[in-house]
């Protein structure tokens, strides 16, 4: 029986909550307030990339709240995501490269959560990203490098990996 290669092992690198509110302002702090509480990390401003005359939105203004969580954090802050949502995705949220992403439309369905009236009722996206050790050569400053087709992670793979590791039923 052949040993599984080291290489081939897959990761859980980073979770990616986002809240695209539109506008800046107050709302922009309850969005913050909201992700710090499901996180427990501090959450930053995302700005506009360009001007929407017929939303109101110029460049640079902040129009959305983001925060990234890794390591064992991200595993933990996973579960209660997919607990959310029912432990069940959408085989069309996983791309060819080992991402999933997914909406969750309440955030107080969230275990953990309690209703706030000060932060109301928000929607989030979650974006899951798997890795593999060697993956770092796309991010490195020096000699940066694609991915090799045999050694990313296919969207079966994602799905076996989350099947496997968080009990996710693929739908």
């Amino acid at each position: 029986m052949a040993e599984e290669n080291t290489m081939k092992t897959i990761r859980l690198e980073k979770v990616v909550l986002n809240m695209g509110v539109g506008r800046s302002g107050e709302t922009i702090e309850v969005a913050k307030k909201a992700l710090d509480s499901i996180t427990n990390k501090k959450s930053c401003a995302r700005d506009a990339k360009t001007t929407q005359r017929d939303w109101g939105v110029r460049k640079g203004e902040p129009i959305g709240v983001a925060v990234t969580v890794r390591d064992e954090d991200a595993k933990q802050l996973l579960k209660r995501l997919l607990a959310a949502v029912g432990n069940r995705l959408k085989g069309r949220s996983f791309d060819n490269f080992g991402n999933v992403s997914f909406g969750i439309k309440e955030h107080i369905d969230i275990p953990g959560i309690k209703y706030d009236p000060q932060i109301g009722i928000l929607g989030l996206e979650a974006a899951v990203t798997l890795t593999r050790p060697g993956f770092s050569i796309r991010v490195r400053s020096r000699h940066k490098a694609s991915v090799g087709a045999k050694h990313r992670i296919s969207r079966e793979e994602a799905q076996q990996f989350l099947t496997r590791e968080f009990g996710v039923e693929i739908v």
